[in-house]
């Protein structure tokens, strides 16, 4: 089942282990039985910490999977399918923290996952080549390591197709906490243990309310958040990050080819790699926290930040860096089938809908990528254009040609999505060459039709182009002075992730720039020819 590179990986893990371990194996006679089967061999060979034992044909129990505890104790954490892929790290985890192995977490978090007090079942449904699946996780499998009232399946949908039918999954990760649905999509241990914990909000409020004013504060964790958050902390100011989650739309990317002098790499290994070299430099980062206002300060006041949560943060220069969001298609049924049939990720949610006919809308890169990877996948891919030819590179529509399971339609213009009131079952579109509407039957729907600055909340503080996006100039500055931008979010002709890398720094000596120069900051004036 592993490969020598694996095993040798694995044989180091398990030398951390704090305690023995068994696992127990409730199988069939399915596939994925034979290899939870060989896996669980493999792991009793690296370790003589590790044990395990089948339980009888007869045995209640989710079939197949098998339970990671403690010899001695009753198992909290279970795997549904084969733990490898993106979620090999995840059984990886589980072994060694359900050993006794601290997770990677402050004291105050963990103390407050103790502090559940409820009898918690929860289930993840996961596709293996999802790669936001293994966060979730992660974050329950910690849950359950460390409070003994909350139990944890992870459910590979691809071995359990039935189940997943059957309970209207249609988007990986989806959560059910004691058979009802609690999530959907990417969440971090924080974000959920705040829906666990129902005082969490509040708490969080005060203590940003408290918060003493920033010399620099940055909106976004991106790429561009990133960096200009990195390069105001080696100014040695005091500086801040708030963000809804670190990492953002980058966090959903799956292959990175153009990072320059990275030959390849997937987006949540980078967005490791920045939130590592962040939290190297001191920044005080807040997430899963939501800017509702900018409040611009005048008279050399510090400028406000309002916050979903009813606190306010107060800085004496910002860089706005909150990025950008899938580009929605507007019309009837769209939000009504979201996640439940209408979805925005290929490579996480493709695997539910195998041998199935789906469409892609749009035929840039990303829409041409995505029928690519899901013709792997599905039974039939129909990818509308809404212009009369691809925009996708040649490269990319020649290998989309010549796959025999794919059909392209040009000049289609989508204008509504259908379904039985559940799930998705198909779209219109109108022929704009010949002005006729046309159904077309699928199962799944897949928009790949760009992002939209999210901005939204900007409007009337600073200056916007007609696009929404946010007027800068050379250095980053916007119409208000103090005030700067980078990223996706702004007039920047290009949406890269190195531009949006530099386009930070450069904001963020924007904004120590004018620190200096208008003498508002005596951190920053410290610092002049450090």
């Amino acid at each position: 089942m592993l490969d020598p590179a694996l095993q040798s990986q694995l044989r180091g893990y398990l030398e951390r282990l704090d305690a023995p371990i068994e696992l127990v194996a409730a199988l069939d006679d399915s596939p994925t039985a034979g290899e939870i089967r060989e896996l669980i061999a493999d792991l009793v060979a690296l370790s003589p910490k590790v044990t395990a034992r089948e339980l009888p044909a007869d045995a209640p129990a989710r079939r197949p999977s098998f339970t990671v505890g403690r010899v001695g104790e009753a198992a909290r954490i279970r795997f549904a399918g084969v733990p490898l892929g993106h979620e090999f790290t995840s059984l990886v985890l589980a072994l060694l923290q359900t050993s006794g192995y601290p997770p990677k977490i402050d004291d105050a978090t963990a103390a407050a996952i103790r502090a559940l007090p409820d009898e918690l079942e929860v289930e993840t449904f996961v596709s293996l080549s999802c790669h936001n699946c293994p966060d979730v996780v992660q974050a329950f499998n910690v849950l359950a390591a460390l409070n003994p009232r909350i139990r944890h399946t992870m459910i590979d949908g691809a071995a359990f197709g039935d189940e997943v039918t059957a309970r209207g999954v249609m988007a990986v990760p989806s959560v059910f906490v004691d058979g009802k649905p609690f999530g959907q999509g990417r969440m971090v241990l924080e974000e959920i243990l705040a829906k666990l914990d129902r005082g969490a909000a509040a708490r969080a409020a005060a203590r940003l309310d408290d918060k003493p004013v920033y010399d620099v504060l940055v909106v976004g964790g991106g790429p561009a958040g990133a960096a200009a958050a990195i390069y105001a902390a080696r100014k040695g100011i005091r500086t801040g990050l708030i963000a809804e989650r670190f990492g953002g739309q980058v966090g959903d990317t799956l292959g990175i080819e153009n990072f320059i002098s990275v030959a390849y790499t997937e987006g949540p290994k980078l967005v490791a790699a920045l939130d590592q070299h962040v939290q190297a430099y001191g920044v005080d980062v807040t997430t899963l926290q939501r800017v509702e206002a900018l409040v611009p300060g005048e008279g050399g006041a510090p400028h406000a930040l309002r916050l979903a949560s009813g606190a306010t943060l107060r800085a004496r220069a910002v860089v706005l860096a909150p990025g950008a969001k899938w580009r929605e298609m507007n019309v009837p049924g769209e939000a009504e089938y979201r996640t439940r049939g209408v979805a925005f990720c290929p490579h996480c949610d493709g695997p539910l809908f195998k041998g199935k006919r789906v469409a892609v809308i749009g035929g840039g890169n990303s829409g041409v990528e995505a029928a690519i990877d899901l013709a792997g996948v599905v039974g039939h891919v129909t990818l509308l254009e809404f212009a009369g030819e691809l925009r996708a590179d040649a490269v990319l529509q020649a290998k989309l040609r010549s796959l025999p399971n794919v059909d392209v339609r040009v000049n289609a213009q989508t204008t509504e999505v259908t379904g039985d009131g559940k799930t998705v079952d198909g779209l219109f579109y109108t022929d704009r060459a010949t002005g006729e509407r046309v159904r077309l039957d699928v199962a799944g729907i897949f928009v790949q039709i760009g992002l939209v600055p999210s901005t939204e909340w900007l409007r009337g503080a600073v200056a916007l182009s007609k696009h929404g996006e946010i007027v800068i100039d050379d250095r980053g500055a916007t119409s208000v002075p103090g005030v700067f931008a980078a990223g996706d979010a702004t007039t920047v002709p290009f949406k890269q992730i190195v531009i949006a890398m530099g386009d930070g720094a450069k904001a963020s000596l924007g904004a120590f720039e004018y620190l200096i120069r208008s003498g508002v900051a005596t951190t920053a004036a410290a610092t002049v020819g450090a």
